[in-house]
């Protein structure tokens, strides 16, 4: 998922550099499965076996208040469907405060 500006500066300095590839490699570049789809094992490039979909995996961070995080337990690689489905309650959250003005 992209990072929200407003987010940037929350981010460890050796992101795309350390953690991410970090991540990446753990995965094996196939999702690692979230808890609504424990088995999901869709492979970064390549069509999703359920949604058919290209993938494109990301780091999603399980703690959603700790971005600052270099713990690396807390984060997985998803592709779309588990990452998606993992943060909508977050993002309906910000996006109420949003709309509320609460940012």
């Amino acid at each position: 998922m992209p990072i929200r500006p407003e987010n940037k500066s929350r981010y460890p300095a050796d992101w795309k550099t350390g953690i991410v590839p970090f991540i990446r490699a753990r995965s094996g570049n196939a999702c690692e499965g979230s808890p609504a789809y424990p088995d999901c094992r869709a492979k970064n490039g390549e069509p999703h076996p359920v949604t058919g979909s290209r993938v494109v995996l990301t780091v999603a961070h399980l703690d959603h208040d700790n971005l600052e995080t270099r713990d690396t337990r807390r984060m997985r690689h998803w592709c779309q469907r588990c990452h998606n489905t993992y943060d909508a309650p977050h993002r309906a959250a910000g996006r109420k405060a949003r709309a509320a003005g609460r940012t």
